[in-house]
């Protein structure tokens, strides 16, 4: 442990486990054997079926002033109401069925896993514009309000407050944009939750690849002749190459993708497959959650956060790379702060590396126990 000038503490980058080659290769092998093996029903038995659920926002007012009469917000719930509240945050155009896979529920809520659902409540919502939640597509098109990280963070909020009653949360954890939430939860709540653990999510505006590709993805859509204001009667082509195009480069991993695609044609059959998964999808949708992490920034107001921060990244994270010391200069301006970072192997999957749970689940666990329950 090293200690900085402000008494902050950080914890040792990691590096156990996986030293070796081999012992990595075959760890890696054994793993993808048991997820070949282990489908998502049978790894959902060993906790509570989720439950869905929606919420209604009444008069919900956007940071740009624009007021919806009903927000709808979808979520899941996972245990009794009675067990300790956490807060689980997707990704950026995902929803709350991202996060109940086998690499990540599997491995968290189960029978003395660390969210333990015999012991926790886990609450799993659907940000404004995805899932179950109100999004463009439900007939606004173009003329849904513009909404941004701060007005996806009060939802959830409203959610917690109103819809379920909750005074308090145990826990708040969230995965690339869930986690941008979770950094955002520290700020704007900071009293509401005893801990906070965002992953893959740096507590700084956008900025580097990370931004320089979001502008991508937006400007291609933006520019595609059938676009239209947002207003178009078929998809944008450009809107299911830009995105994937945008995936490819900035997360699986390089080792994960050399080994998906080893030639031109295994190579092919990726890509083709990513572009055939997006048919189904909205271009309005997705631009209008790539767009709402333009103003994010919470760097200013990070000595308010008061709960204690596990900070999870990766060291091949392609949008939030640690070489750049982003992350380690926000978390000195953070009370109680800790960073664990996974040393890139053959398990790892660059950004979407903080998904494969086992891979800092005994950090969450120990996290956990040295946190205590603030009154309520």
């Amino acid at each position: 442990m090293r200690t900085n000038g402000a008494g902050m503490m950080f914890s040792t980058i990691r590096t156990r486990a996986l030293r070796a080659g081999a012992a990595m290769l075959f760890a890696t092998v054994l793993a993808a054997i048991a997820s070949l093996c282990a489908s998502p029903a049978v790894l959902a038995a060993d906790y509570p079926a989720p439950k869905e659920g929606t919420f209604v926002a009444r008069n919900f007012r956007f940071h740009t002033g624009d007021v919806l009469p009903e927000l709808k917000v979808g979520y899941v719930t996972i245990g009794d109401p009675s067990g300790e509240p956490v807060l689980i945050l997707h990704g950026t155009t995902a929803s709350s069925a991202s996060m109940l896979t086998p690499e990540f529920a599997g491995a968290l809520f189960g029978p003395d896993q660390p969210l333990d659902a015999r012991r926790y409540f886990i609450i799993i919502p659907d940000s404004i514009g995805v899932g179950r939640s109100s999004k463009p597509s439900d007939g606004l098109k173009g003329t849904f309000p513009r909404y941004n990280y701060a007005d996806m963070v009060d939802a959830q909020y409203r959610l917690v407050t109103e819809g379920l009653g909750l005074r308090h949360l145990r826990l708040v954890l969230g995965y690339s944009m869930g986690g941008m939430h979770a950094w955002l939860w520290g700020t704007q709540h900071p009293d509401f939750t005893d801990a906070i653990v965002p992953m893959a999510a740096q507590p700084a505006p956008m900025s580097g690849r990370n931004w320089m590709m979001r502008r991508m993805v937006i400007d291609a859509v933006r520019n595609d002749p059938a676009w239209n204001n947002g207003n178009y009667t078929e998809q944008p082509q450009a809107f299911r190459i830009a995105n994937v195009f945008f995936g490819i480069a900035t997360t699986g991993g390089t080792l994960a993708l050399q080994a998906a695609g080893p030639d031109r044609t295994a190579a092919d059959k990726v890509v083709d497959s990513r572009l055939a998964a997006l048919t189904k999808m909205d271009a309005n949708d997705y631009l209008y959650q790539w767009d709402a992490s333009a103003d994010y920034d919470p760097s200013a107001d990070l000595g308010r956060i008061s709960a204690p921060v596990l900070a999870i990244s990766s060291a091949d994270d392609e949008r939030n790379p640690p070489e750049t010391g982003i992350m380690e200069a926000g978390l000195k301006r953070v009370p109680q702060a800790r960073l664990v970072l996974i040393p890139t192997s053959p398990a790892t999957r660059g950004h979407g590396t903080t998904v494969i749970a086992r891979l800092w689940s005994d950090d969450l666990r120990a996290f956990l126990a040295s946190v205590p329950k603030r009154p309520q």
